[in-house]
């Protein structure tokens, strides 16, 4: 099933403001749905609902671990997304290993990379984007 009918004949790019604390990843969630709505893009609803939990993942990271201002920005083309989270700590994330059966941290970009996405960290003077990109197939 579709979660809409339309592709876009180019790019949508939309950046939303985050706020800081624990309301960013919630945030991040209605924010990349309302994205979906407002430029749809012909995707799998599985796809769909994975860029949700792509978008809080990355939220979340960037609040326990970096510091403010934070953004989202997602961009849609046809069978592609690319959802950055930026903020202005200029530390690289770290990989945890969220192996142990008690963990309850550091499985946040395990989760992203196992729904799909190719991982980018970029760097600029005032911090840092951390970018994933999920592909589909479009037609």
């Amino acid at each position: 099933m579709d979660t809409a009918i339309a592709s876009p004949a180019r790019p949508r790019t939309v950046h939303h403001p985050l706020p800081s604390g624990p309301q960013a990843a919630g945030e991040a969630r209605r924010s990349a749905a309302r994205t979906l709505a407002l430029h749809p893009v012909r995707c799998p609803q599985e796809t769909a609902c994975d860029i949700l939990l792509i978008a809080s993942e990355l939220a979340t990271n960037a609040v326990r671990h970096a510091m403010p201002p934070y953004a989202l920005t997602i961009s849609l083309d046809r069978g592609r997304a690319g959802i950055c989270v930026s903020d202005g700590s200029l530390s690289l994330p770290q990989r945890g290993d969220g192996h142990g059966t008690d963990d309850t941290r550091g499985r946040g970009l395990q989760i992203v990379r196992a729904l799909g996405a190719d991982l980018f960290v970029s760097r600029s003077p005032r911090g840092k984007q951390v970018i994933a990109v999920i592909t589909w197939r479009d037609g």
